[in-house]
Formats: C-alpha cells, sequence, structure tokens
C-alpha cells in the first residue's frame, strides 16, 4: 500500500473515530482496516525517528518539572526539552502511590511506541516490573533492541483492544496520548478492567473531541469495577509545550534540522510534524503549503482535531468483576 493511501485510511479512520457525535467507533470491520493502517504508519515512525525525538505532545507545567527535577537532577539537558516527560511524570503523580511504593509492582503502558516514556518511568519507579504494548511491530523491535533489560523493562507487540494478560495480574495501567486511536474504547476499558489487579489502577491522558469526551462520561458511569476518581483538564499546559516547541530554536526544531535528507522529505517532514504534534491545537494557522500537501495525502490531515486534552485515574474496585 502506498504511503499516501496508509495515511488517507489513518485520517479517515481518526475522524470516524473521534467526529461522531456520540464518539462511538466506526464499526468492527473498519476498525480492523483502520487498526492496519495505524500500525503502518506507526512502523514508518519508528524507522525514521532518532534519539531526540519528542513522543508526545507534551506538556509544562512548572511544578510537575520541579517535581521531577528533585527526583532526577538535569533531566532535561540533553537531547529532550523535557515536556514529554512531564506527561508521563503526571500519569504517575496523581495516581495514589509514592514513586518508593512501586517497587515489586507490575505496571503496563498499553501504546508505549518506542518506549522512551516507559523508560523514563523507570527511572522514577526502581524496582517495579514494567511492560510496554504497542501495535507497531517496529515501534517494539527498536524498543526491545535498544531499552529492554531483565527483571525490569520489557515490550510486548498486542492490541488495546485485545490485552494479552491474565485476568487480575496488573497493578497499574498506564495509556498516554494513544487511546484516541481506538476504534473500540468501550472494549479497551472492559480490557483494562479485567487484567487490573482488584485495587489497581488506571491513569489515563489523551486528547478529546467533544463526542469522545462524551463517550467516556458515559463509559465512566456504565465501566463496572472502574471508580473514576480524578479528572483533570491539561489543555493549556499541552499547548504551553507545543508553542515553545513550535518555536524557532526549539529542541523540537533543532532535532529535526539536524537530520540528513533530500529536500522535498524535509519540507514533507516538517509538515508532517507540525499536524502531527499538534501545531493546530495549540492556536498555529495552517500554511497554504499544508493545506496543498493534506489534500495531496501527502501529510495527515487529521480533521478530527480534538477539543481538549485531559488527565483521568481510576481504581478497580474490590470484589466487582468486568
Amino acid at each position: 500500500m502506498s504511503t499516501s493511501k496508509v495515511f488517507t485510511e489513518f485520517t479517515e479512520g481518526l475522524r470516524a473515530i473521534n467526529s461522531s457525535p456520540d464518539g462511538n467507533g466506526p464499526g468492527k470491520a473498519l476498525g480492523e482496516r483502520f487498526k492496519n493502517a495505524t500500525s503502518s504508519v506507526y512502523d514508518m515512525a519508528a524507522a525514521g525517528s532518532a534519539k531526540g525525538d519528542i513522543w508526545n505532545w507534551g506538556m509544562h507545567d512548572d511544578a510537575v518539572l520541579a517535581e521531577i527535577r528533585e527526583v532526577i537532577p538535569g533531566f532535561a539537558r540533553y537531547d529532550t526539552d523535557g515536556f514529554s516527560e512531564q506527561l508521563y511524570f503526571l500519569a504517575l503523580r496523581e495516581v495514589p502511590l509514592g514513586l518508593d511504593e512501586y517497587a515489586g509492582k507490575s505496571v503496563l503502558e498499553v501504546g508505549c511506541g518506542l518506549g522512551e516514556g516507559l523508560n523514563f518511568l523507570s527511572r522514577l519507579v526502581p524496582g517495579a516490573e514494567l511492560t510496554g504494548l504497542d501495535l507497531s511491530t517496529a515501534a517494539i523491535d527498536r524498543a526491545k533492541a535498544r531499552l529492554s533489560r531483565s527483571g525490569g523493562l520489557t515490550f510486548v507487540h498486542g492490541d488495546a483492544e485485545n490485552l494479552p494478560f491474565e485476568d487480575d495480574s496488573l497493578d497499574v495501567v498506564v495509556n498516554i496520548e494513544s487511546s484516541h486511536t481506538y476504534p473500540d474504547f468501550e472494549r479497551f476499558l472492559a480490557e483494562v478492567a479485567r487484567v487490573l489487579k482488584p485495587g489497581g489502577w488506571l491513569t489515563h491522558i489523551d486528547t478529546f473531541t467533544t463526542g469522545r469526551y462524551e463517550l467516556l462520561t458515559r463509559l465512566k458511569k456504565e465501566s463496572g469495577p472502574l471508580e473514576w476518581v480524578h479528572e483533570r483538564d491539561i489543555s493549556a499546559e499541552v499547548r504551553t509545550a507545543i508553542r515553545r516547541r513550535m518555536t524557532p530554536g526549539s529542541h523540537f526544531r533543532r532535532a529535526f534540522d539536524a537530520k540528513r535528507m533530500p529536500l522535498p522529505a524535509r519540507v514533507l517532514g516538517e509538515e508532517a510534524r507540525k499536524a502531527i504534534f499538534g501545531a493546530k491545537f495549540a492556536g498555529f494557522p495552517e500554511s497554504r503549503r499544508t493545506r496543498l500537501l493534506k489534500k495531496a495525502g501527502l501529510v495527515p490531515a487529521l480533521t478530527a482535531l480534538p477539543d481538549s486534552y485531559r488527565h483521568h485515574v481510576a481504581r478497580k474496585v474490590q470484589g466487582l468483576a468486568p
């Protein structure tokens, strides 16, 4: 399948998932086709990524940044701007466990990508058993080769809607900027409830269209053993990070400028990065060149733009089956 066709199926799938008034997905058949396109897109991203690339839209919060610096002094000095790490720190920060309480606990990240975020968490919670899962085989292969280590950090290929783990087997599930690509969000939450131990935690951070947020609001009331205990709208903090990344001279811009590639690939790459990493969400207008490349299917259109970016935490209630 050509790159443009893969991007077209990917963006059409995102639109079907996130643009419907009730937030429901596109149905099973279209959902499976979209998953195939998603896997292909992230396989391509994994092949083209380099050390120092960012992993998500990121956020900036002075309090969160100060807390990370207390645990890992100087963490943002090399090969990072620190914004992606702040999202990961926030994911654990609002779970009512101290960082020293994770020793011996099993933590799964669903949608781990290249594994850099989970690798960062491993520095915060030494002694925890961390596993990353992703739909992209290329991303998992790379994470295994670069980051995995016995007894502490492992990676597996799998589907968020069909988690390859036993019932009641995990203490914490982390999901960051990934679920907006899941055709069946309800199935994902049911799978999380199944694999969590009673008393275990889900910490979930993602973009939301109005329809998708209304779907989660409804599912919260129907999600059986998952008791939702925390919600925070972090849209302002995410927009701050995106704006700083788009500024000339930023780590985001310098890391891309340092890559060696033909001019046409550089032009496409610059426009794709703006689209993928939230420029429009942060208020940047699209250029004429961006619109033309999107129309040609060479840059992801991402028409189902989110209205907000939110963090939720849920606990699996003791004694209730999914």
